[in-house]
């Protein structure tokens, strides 16, 4: 993943919620704001970004985003529950359509038991109630590399949502080659003739 998949996916996310009319912010930790960045490196972002939210510390998380010291105290700041705070606060903080969250270790210290270098959690949530959680485990592949795929999968996170729900495709009728069978009248059983026996 590299600087120039941040940067198409980030035009094709402002373009697509431009034709919808949808405003977005970021609410980040280990990412530091890196999504807010990708975005708004594109001429004309302002549009749709209405805000980043940077909370690396848990009271920042509690103070900006409204979330939950028994969450924080229960679940940890890297757990799908804080993402998914952070992203619904986000939402409601800003008023938005679209907010996207990033909770992760980076590294290259930072694990615990169970939850080891390059887990990341993402959480994306909608105006419409719409919440979607991943959890990714990128493994030890380096603090800047962990960082730059989370930007990515945000951006891929925050492009699905935009889209909305996606009509069912339906099974192409194809025609068979076979030709079709065409009733026949049964045939008469031919009858053998005895050839008449010589005396």
């Amino acid at each position: 993943m590299s600087g120039s998949d941040a940067r198409a996916l980030s035009r094709s996310l402002l373009d697509l919620c431009r034709m919808r009319k949808l405003t977005i912010a970021t609410a980040e930790s280990c990412t530091g704001g890196l999504v807010a960045g990708a975005l708004t490196d594109i001429p004309g972002s302002s549009d749709v970004i209405d805000r980043g939210f940077v909370t690396y510390s848990n009271e920042a998380k509690r103070a900006m985003l409204g979330v939950k010291l028994s969450t924080l105290t229960t679940f940890g700041a890297v757990s799908k529950e804080t993402a998914t705070a952070m992203a619904v606060g986000a939402l409601e903080k800003a008023g938005v359509d679209l907010a996207v969250s990033i909770t992760g270790i980076a590294g290259p210290g930072g694990a615990t038991p169970g939850k080891p270098v390059g887990l990341v959690h993402f959480a994306v949530a909608s105006r419409d109630g719409k919440i979607v959680h991943r959890e990714f485990r990128f493994g030890a592949i380096g603090r800047t590399t962990v960082r730059q795929r989370s930007v990515v999968e945000a951006l891929r996170m925050l492009m699905e949502l935009a889209r909305g729900p996606q009509p069912p495709i339906k099974p192409r009728q194809t025609m068979s080659r076979l030709r079709p069978r065409v009733a026949r009248t049964p045939r008469r059983s031919a009858v053998k003739r005895r050839r008449p026996t010589r005396t």
